[in-house]
């Protein structure tokens, strides 16, 4: 018996190690996925570096220095205070990485815990989650998380709080989809008539079959939270002075968009590099990990 226990663990380990390898090697062949790939490792690298690469002190104030061009000395010229806005966006890097990263990480585990439980229980259980879900997906998301954002007041952490709290919505709807489908399925009535409970058959055998539709909206919804944030700190709502973040900078160069347009354009060209690379890398997954294109093989 306890062979016969072993030989089944062995054969799903090698299952699941071989539906990896294959999704690894369906990614490679991928060329924008792998562009995505070595673009947001390098956006990864700039923020973790970003003491070491940033030439100037982000917060670094040159009144000898407002409003210079790009040059030599400040290769993305410089802003109202005479900070170099080069060492400010790489500076503004780390607000965006942390902000996608956290975002996704709370609304991901809000709406796991969420969707797991309306697919699992179904019934009243699942009709109530999912009436919690359609009142907040009733409103557009941008103006949700700007209404909880002047409740809260303009701060970088009310910023994590507002998006993880409006958009673990997109994660119920999946994750609770997921487990209507593999609730009723051979494994989890094994688990039930060895005496498994229903934590046990949620989080350690329903769960882990789950994982490939959760990195997909964890790698793609990290470009939309850069999104949003860089939207909320344009408004006023984000990250607030002196803290370098890239919606910010764009807003603070409004005002000098005719005559200075390099003040607004190298941050955008930040924000539209990150979110390419986001987006490119998770249209490569989702191809990569659904099973259906392995007939495509």
């Amino acid at each position: 018996m306890l062979r016969n226990e072993n030989k089944v663990k062995k054969n799903i380990t090698q299952n699941k190690r071989g539906l990896w390898s294959d999704s690894w090697r369906r990614l490679k062949r991928n060329k924008a996925a792998m562009l995505g790939l070595i673009m947001v490792a390098i956006f990864i690298l700039i923020a973790v570096f970003a003491p070491f690469i940033a030439p100037y002190d982000p917060n670094e104030i040159d009144l000898a220095s407002v409003l210079k061009e790009p040059s030599a000395e400040h290769w993305l010229g410089t802003d109202y205070y005479g900070r170099d806005i080069g060492s400010r966006i790489i500076y503004g890097s780390r607000i965006s990485l942390s902000v996608g990263v956290i975002v996704q990480v709370i609304s991901i585990t809000i709406g796991t815990i969420m969707g797991s439980l309306a697919g699992y229980y179904g019934g009243k259980v699942d009709m109530f989650i999912m009436r919690i879900v359609d009142v907040v997906m009733s409103f557009p998301s941008l103006l949700l998380t700007i209404a909880i954002m002047v409740s809260l007041g303009p701060s970088l952490y009310n910023v994590f709080i507002a998006l993880g709290v409006v958009w673990w919505t997109r994660t119920a709807r999946i994750i609770r989809s997921e487990f209507m489908r593999h609730r009723e399925r051979e494994y989890v009535e094994a688990a039930r008539a060895i005496g498994n409970n229903d934590f046990i058959i949620m989080y350690k055998h329903i769960l882990p079959n789950c994982l490939a539709p959760l990195i997909i909206s964890f790698t793609m919804g990290i470009a939309s939270s850069i999104m949003a944030e860089a939207s909320l700190s344009f408004l006023g709502l984000g990250a607030q002075e002196p803290t370098p973040s890239w919606g910010s900078i764009i807003n603070n160069g409004l005002q000098y968009l005719r005559t200075k347009p390099w003040y607004s354009l190298f941050p955008g060209l930040a924000i539209a590099y990150t979110v390419l690379a986001f987006n490119m890398l998770g249209d490569g997954l989702r191809d990569a990990l659904d099973p259906k294109m392995k007939n495509n093989l």
